[in-house]
């Protein structure tokens, strides 16, 4: 979907449409959800500080995200998608995956069902949405947004090695700044760079990262579209009114664990042979800087306590000056895996939180 949230609220008010719309809340400790197209003339982007967004579009209209609304809409798109394929493999509520080789109804081309799709989209949401057709998921997902917004890009077979080898890898999903600078000092700038410098190499340097961005550089992804996704983290955090320092984070840490428990333990209900086997600490700094620790211990968490005591631990691994002040913190759990290949636990074992290595 284009612009997904904020579009949503231009088709319901129509004041909002062709002006600059920011889905956030006003205030220091805000972020950016979405941003219109003609706030991101300006170079507001999703994510941001709320507070910069305003410096960089002083004239954006802020409107406070409604989220029901969005998942409503989500809901009338998803049902759209399943008039063509059961495969279908959710990554938010504005974007997803189609298997489209086996289709209910033979439209002659994946071509033609997503010019279908956009379509029923636009005549029953009032909305646009773009779409990338490909023989794999890592190529339509980068075909999906060459021609937004509003757009439908094709990647046929025999384009593909032509069409990767000039992608600069900023492009590749995953590739973040951080790796962008690490491939730059190597001197790779575009996957065909990337193809200079063997998967072993790679692995080498980067983990099985490397041997799969290796492959990337290819157009090689044999991922499957999976209609079930699993849980890979759940988590909840919180951005305080005031900065605060570590010390004094203990009661916020024990507060989002006892939400991220709530949510686990709903996850456990629906999949009992799902466990969760590290334990997530998120800090974000004031001046936005994200830091992350986790542990896997011996034996997953089994209560409420023992997790929150391993994410309170956890910010021992912490190496900041103790002067620094945060602004968010969030714990979660992740690691899910199928219960039955754990050993048996000790009933009357207990997790002691003194015992979390104090390596970085």
């Amino acid at each position: 979907m284009d612009a997904f949230y904020a579009s949503v609220e231009q088709r319901d008010d129509p004041a909002l449409r062709g002006r600059p719309v920011v889905v956030a809340w006003r205030g220091a400790r805000s972020v950016v959800c979405a941003a219109s197209y003609e706030a991101r003339k300006f170079g507001v982007r999703s994510a941001m500080p709320a507070v910069r967004a305003e410096r960089l579009c002083p004239q954006a209209v802020f409107v406070p995200p409604d989220f029901a609304r969005y998942k409503a809409v989500s809901r009338q798109v998803r049902e759209i998608f399943a008039r063509h394929t059961d495969l279908i493999e959710p990554l938010s509520l504005d974007e997803a995956y189609l298997d489209v080789t086996q289709p209910k109804h033979d439209l002659g081309s994946a071509t033609a069902i997503a010019e279908d799709i956009r379509a029923a989209i636009r005549e029953e949401t009032q909305l646009t949405a773009s779409a990338g057709v490909a023989p794999n998921k890592f190529l339509a997902k980068i075909a999906s947004d060459w021609n937004k917004p509003d757009g439908l890009f094709v990647l046929k077979p025999a384009m593909v090695d032509a069409f990767v080898a000039q992608l600069p890898v900023g492009r590749v999903p995953g590739v973040g700044k951080v790796m962008e600078r690490k491939l730059a000092e190597l001197g790779i700038a575009t996957c065909a760079d990337l193809r200079t410098h063997g998967a072993d190499e790679l692995e080498q340097r980067f983990g099985r990262w490397g041997r799969r961005l290796h492959e990337l550089s290819l157009g090689i992804d044999e991922r499957a579209v999976s209609s079930e996704r699993p849980t890979l983290q759940v988590s909840a955090e919180d951005t305080f009114e005031r900065d605060l320092l570590l010390a004094e984070l203990e009661p916020h840490i024990r507060r989002m664990a006892e939400k991220a428990w709530a949510g686990y333990l709903r996850e456990r209900e629906a999949h009992p042979q799902r466990i969760a086997r590290t334990v997530v600490l998120k800090l974000k700094t004031s001046d936005f800087r994200t830091l992350t620790r986790s542990l896997t211990p011996p034996e997953p968490p089994a209560s409420l306590e023992e997790f929150a005591d391993i994410a309170c631990a956890l910010r021992e691994r912490v190496d900041l000056p103790s002067r620094t002040r945060y602004r968010l913190v969030g714990a979660g759990l992740a690691g899910f895996g199928d219960g039955d290949a754990l050993a048996p636990r000790d009933l009357f074992g207990a997790y002691n939180p003194d015992s979390l290595p104090r390596s970085r």
